[in-house]
C-alpha cells in the first residue's frame, strides 16, 4: 500500500517472485470508467472506490479459502479501506511503502504510460492515513532499489512466521 509512484507494483512483484506467491496488480480491478476518470486528472471518490475495493477483498478471500498466499497491490490509503480489505482476517498483512512527496513526485515525473497522472499526487497525500501500530503494518522506506526493498519485506514476513524466506 501507498501513494501512486511509491513503487507498489514493482516491489510487490519482486516479493511475490521471491516467495513463489501469486501476484496481481489491483489496478486490474478498476473499471474502464474509473481509469478514464483518473487519466483525466479526476480523483476517485469513496463511492467510486467501493466496488474496486470489494473486488480486491473478494480476491483476497478466494486466495485464503483456497489456502493460497498471494500479493496484491492496492493504494489502501485510508484505514477504512484497509479494514474492508482485511475483513478482520489477521493473516492479511499490509506493507506500507513510505516515501516523501519530493521523491515520489520525481518518480511520477519520469513515469510514462500509466493512467494515474502526477497531478493527482496531492489528492493521494491528502487521502493518505498511514497505518497505525494496531494494524501491524510492515513499513519500509522507498529510497533503496526495489529488489532491496522486497528483500526487507520478505525478511519481515519470515521473521513473523518464524520461517526463513
Amino acid at each position: 500500500m501507498g501513494v501512486s509512484g511509491s513503487g507498489k507494483s514493482t516491489v510487490a512483484e519482486a516479493v511475490a517472485r521471491r516467495l513463489g506467491w501469486t501476484f496481481v496488480d489491483g489496478d486490474a480491478f478498476h473499471s474502464p470508467e474509473h481509469i478514464a476518470k483518473m487519466h483525466a486528472g479526476q480523483p476517485l471518490t469513496d463511492a467510486d472506490r467501493a466496488p474496486w475495493l470489494a473486488r480486491i477483498a473478494d480476491w483476497i478471500g478466494e486466495r485464503l479459502a483456497a489456502g493460497e498466499s498471494g500479493v496484491i497491490v492496492c493504494s489502501a490509503l485510508r484505514r477504512r479501506y484497509r479494514d474492508g480489505l482485511s475483513r478482520g482476517r489477521p493473516e492479511v498483512r499490509f506493507v506500507y511503502l513510505d516515501g516523501d512527496r519530493a521523491l515520489i513526485e520525481r518518480r511520477l515525473a519520469g513515469r510514462a504510460g500509466h493512467f494515474m497522472p502526477p497531478a493527482l499526487l496531492d489528492s493521494q497525500f491528502a487521502t493518505l492515513e498511514p497505518p497505525g501500530p494496531d494494524e501491524r503494518p510492515i513499513v519500509v522506506g522507498i529510497r533503496d532499489e526495489p529488489e532491496r526493498i522486497a528483500e526487507r519485506v520478505v525478511a519481515a514476513l519470515g521473521a513473523e512466521t518464524g520461517r526463513a524466506t
